[in-house]
């Protein structure tokens, strides 16, 4: 067996589900044999054998990290999630709300009193109570900031105070402070004292006595240089740091340019409030990747696997039934032309490949420009010529593709008209699809919408629509 406190891979991870799964379904059988036999002392020896299968799994949750936990709460159903969660040992139950979905939390939370969650927010950090916070009753928020002192409680109200795509939100509060005027000597005694360092430090933040931020102090060179030199000589003065309403997306993006581990994070008058960790960073791209795949699909949000159906159907209901009103326009298009495609059954079999190629070509400009969008590369300076880019990639694409395409209308049917309509057809789409998968993601940035949000939904709407129209228009103009 491997070591517990190493880093599981997947497979280690899979077999703690299925052992985990595995005593669950032990203990339900074994209830429902004892449950329909017939023998004295029924009841003491269903509670005996209930909490010998409790123990066995409670023994197993206790070697485990919290973020094992976490995996393995939402890989199960509710009913047992909820006896694997009460098993947790209550010293856990912060970190592990902290790991576990948004959606899966809220049904842990709900199964929670208000006591239970005063004991488990209590160990957590301040900048992981405000993680929490969204989710927490009212009451138990309340009660938890008064249990504060005077300084956590600040800060958790300036964290609370901004939105969750600000870099207030992802700071936390680890972070060593040294003043200028001392010398790296005295700097390396202040830490023995301290005996440990907050996560992840990887520079020493340098304040005046009113905290304003005058530069950093890299670990490097604290130990490479002589104790006798100042830090105001080694201190870098140029930094990296963010203001608390800083967009997130734009740290995430300076992380990646300058590869930093941690940064500062400033308030209006640079005084330090707080710092950005790697982690921090990571843990945002990768919601912010779920999001906008989940976004994608038409999804409203984040869904349990596991949860009842009804709020399962509310959060795939409006993008289905956008979808439904889309795809009942396109037949209305279709319905338009119906003497056309009488006459020309052909048509039938042809019009399905100009709607289809042109949704494929919407969708890679779509997803370039959601990309690009999140990245912050588009801006007014740079517009015009990715329209135009994208105008004359669609302009060669509908050449090269429209020909071959009505070359191939040519051999199957032999008419030649047939095969310039298809053509020209695919041409026309190609351009449509191209202007649309430009124009949905932008104006929804434009409206400080999600561009991602819908965007596949709306767009085939649109080609397809439109590469009906287009193919069987030019078919009843020139082949009738």
């Amino acid at each position: 067996m491997a070591d517990p406190n190493s880093t599981p891979t997947d497979d280690l991870l899979k077999l703690h589900l299925e052992e985990v799964v595995e005593l669950l379904e032990k203990q339900k059988l074994e209830e429902t044999i004892v449950q329909h036999q017939s023998m004295p002392r029924h009841e003491l020896i269903e509670t005996l054998l209930h909490k010998r299968h409790q123990a066995a799994l409670k023994q197993k949750l206790d070697k485990l990290h919290s973020a094992d936990i976490a995996y393995i709460l939402e890989a199960l159903p509710l009913e047992q999630r909820l006896v694997v969660w009460n098993l947790v040992e209550s010293e856990l139950d912060g970190q592990v709300l902290l790991d576990v979905s948004d959606a899966v939390r809220q049904t842990l939370i709900s199964d929670m009193n208000t006591q239970e969650l005063l004991t488990a927010t209590e160990q957590l950090d301040t900048d992981e109570i405000a993680d929490l916070a969204p989710d927490l009753p009212e009451e138990v928020l309340q009660e938890l900031l008064e249990s504060l002192n005077d300084q956590n409680r600040a800060r958790l109200e300036s964290v609370l105070a901004h939105e969750e795509d600000m870099v207030a939100s992802l700071m936390d509060f680890g972070m060593v402070t040294i003043r200028d005027d001392i010398t790296l000597g005295v700097v390396l005694r202040y830490l023995r004292r301290r005996g440990d360092l907050p996560e992840h430090t990887d520079k020493l933040f340098v304040v005046d006595q009113q905290d304003v931020l005058k530069g950093v102090l890299s670990l490097k060179r604290l130990l490479v240089n002589n104790p006798e030199a100042k830090v105001s000589e080694l201190m870098s003065r140029e930094v990296v740091s963010f203001k608390l309403s800083d967009q997130a997306a734009d740290a995430a993006r300076a992380f990646e340019r300058y590869d930093l581990l941690t940064a500062p994070v400033v308030d209006e008058h640079n005084r330090l409030q707080g710092r950005l960790r790697v982690e921090a960073i990571v843990d945002y791209i990768r919601q912010q990747s779920d999001d906008e795949l989940l976004s994608q699909a038409g999804l409203l949000e984040e869904e349990d696997l596991f949860s009842g159906i009804w709020q399962s159907l509310k959060n795939r209901w409006v993008w289905l039934g956008i979808n439904l009103v889309t795809a009942f326009l396109s037949t209305r298009v279709i319905g338009l032309f119906e003497g056309t495609i009488e006459r020309i059954v052909a048509l039938a079999s042809l019009m399905p490949i100009v709607a289809g190629i042109g949704g494929n070509t919407g969708t890679q400009t779509t997803t370039l420009i959601v990309r690009s969008l999140a990245l912050g590369l588009i801006g007014g300076a740079n517009v015009r010529k990715l329209v135009a880019k994208e105008m004359g990639i669609a302009v060669l694409n509908g050449l090269v593709w429209g020909s071959l395409i009505g070359l191939v209308a040519y051999g199957l049917y032999h008419d030649s008209e047939l095969g310039i309509v298809m053509a020209t057809a695919m041409m026309l789409n190609l351009l449509v699809a191209a202007i649309m998968g430009l124009a949905i993601p932008l104006v929804r940035h434009q409206l400080k919408l999600d561009p991602a949000i819908g965007a596949s939904v709306l767009l085939t709407a649109i080609t397809d629509s439109m590469g009906f129209f287009i193919f069987l228009g030019l078919a009843t103009m020139f082949l009738l």
